[in-house]
């Protein structure tokens, strides 16, 4: 995969070196960050869509550490001093390498050390070793320092994409200087495990990383989430000193009540909420507020408003789908009269993402991001299951897979143009509702295949046959 570069800057070439988890996030990740530190869109490089291993063109290495503050999916940055598909296209690589690029890094009053990275092979430390040797054309002249090197540099070798099964020779040899390392650590810090405030549908923190990425969420931007739940998605807005706030139907999880989600509490206490989770983690200057309203009835008034609307809409599984409303037989009645609203109506998914795709239209300013999560049934996916909406474009489309059958996909969308009263009625032809409606069934083609898989492993269990080659792991099946 390749980009254009759109600036007439001098391009410098760096290695990132991805983390091999959520890979389709990789690289809409890595341009989203692109875009928002840089202004345009730069050369990348995908060497291999199960390669950890990624080359970039930037101008400058200040652009690089800046990415690496960010992103949650990339490991590590270098800059990229030479490459090649064997030691001898790497030596030839190292040795065109432009010497006054080196020299400041070389001298003999500086300190070094030289590390060894290979995905997916294990070598000894003989052969780590023996590698390092065959690099001594290279005119270090400095001490070396395992401990504290000024200067860390790195030999990286692809082994391909089978670790049961690694090649005798490595597919690509990179060499070159570490400059920083990303944010990963968020991951482990933001856990939902160590959180005060979780619900049965609380978000990973490294995808709520990834989509506030994707979002280019930035200090001082306010970012909305109209099904906040928990506010596990605000969480890493705030961290990048954005302004949150969001709303929910559930009256019991908007004001912390009931009964808790986490093993062996039996009520949520007193003070797990939303506002507590950011205290948490020292964010609560951050902290808007969280209102109680229905997702299907915008209480706004008119106008843009928001940076970035980031959200996990409800898909029937563990959490119903609600709005409020009014049963038309109930309205004739005398016992309530027509301003009552008596009972929560089913909210179909299609009008979900339609009452959303209107809504961020209106409320987004112009390139701001739209990132939500839609489910799919996967035998019947096409392009065509994905809404749209005239206000908005589709920037990323990834998939995550839930089970062998269904998956939901990380859509991003940017505002392109100012709303009008009119799109919202954009997916009305010739007087009809035609959006797509296969995802209002997406809860019982789950619980379907949930059903023959719960089947077969019982089948499995008595020692009886079982028909298909399935693996049944802990949270999904893989044919």
């Amino acid at each position: 995969m390749a980009l254009s570069c759109k600036s007439g800057a001098a391009m410098k070439k760096y290695l990132l070196l991805l983390a091999q988890e959520n890979c389709e996030f990789r690289l809409p990740e890595i341009k989203s960050l692109l875009c928002l530190i840089g202004g345009h869109l730069y050369n990348l490089h995908d060497i291999n869509e199960k390669s950890p291993f990624c080359i970039l063109h930037i101008p400058s290495e200040d652009m690089a550490r800046k990415l690496m503050k960010r992103t949650v999916c990339a490991k590590s940055v270098f800059e990229l001093w030479g490459h090649g598909k064997s030691l001898e296209e790497l030596q030839q690589s190292l040795l065109t390498y432009p010497s006054e690029k080196m020299v400041s890094y070389l001298q003999p009053n500086s300190t070094y050390k030289i590390n060894i990275h290979t995905f997916n092979k294990t070598l000894s430390q003989k052969e780590k070793l023996a590698k390092i040797e065959a690099l001594e054309f290279l005119p270090f002249r400095g001490k070396v320092s395992l401990q504290n090197a000024e200067h860390i540099f790195y030999l990286m070798e692809d082994y391909g994409p089978e670790p049961n099964n690694p090649r005798k020779e490595p597919l690509q040899i990179f060499f070159g200087r570490w400059i920083a390392d990303g944010q990963r650590e968020l991951i482990n810090s933001y856990s939902v495990k160590k959180r005060h405030f979780i619900g049965n549908t609380s978000m990973d923190a490294g995808l709520a990383f990834i989509m506030a990425n994707h979002a280019r969420v930035k200090p001082n931007d306010v970012v909305f989430d109209p099904f906040v739940g928990t506010g596990g998605l605000l969480l890493p807005c705030a961290h990048f000193g954005a302004y949150v706030l969001g709303t929910d139907i559930d009256y019991n999880t908007v004001h912390g009540l009931g009964k808790a989600s986490r093993m062996n509490q039996k009520w949520r206490g007193p003070d797990e909420n939303i506002r507590a989770n950011l205290r948490q983690y020292g964010l609560e200057k951050y902290y808007l507020d969280i209102l109680l309203s229905d997702a299907s009835k915008p209480i706004w008034r008119k106008g843009p408003m928001f940076d970035a609307i980031i959200t996990d809409p409800p898909y029937g599984i563990r959490e119903s789908t609600r709005k409020t409303g009014t049963q038309k037989e109930i309205m004739k009645t005398e016992l309530f009269p027509e301003s009552h609203v008596p009972v929560q109506l089913n909210y179909h998914l299609s009008d979900i993402f339609s009452d959303l795709l209107n809504f961020a239209a209106e409320f987004l300013v112009i390139s701001g991001r739209l990132v939500y999560w839609l489910p799919v049934y996967r035998p019947e996916y096409t392009e065509e299951a994905v809404p749209c909406h005239p206000c908005l474009k589709v920037i990323s489309n990834c998939e995550q897979m839930l089970s062998s059958h269904t998956s939901r996909r990380l859509i991003t969308m940017e505002k392109v143009k100012e709303f009008e009263e009119e799109d919202q009625f954009s997916h009305i032809k010739d007087g009809q509702y035609t959006p797509y409606k296969g995802h209002n069934s997406f809860r019982e083609k789950y619980f379907s295949g949930l059903t023959k898989r719960m089947a077969r492993e019982e089948r499995a269990r008595n020692g009886g046959p079982n028909t298909g080659n399935y693996i049944v792991t802990e949270n999904r099946e893989e044919v």
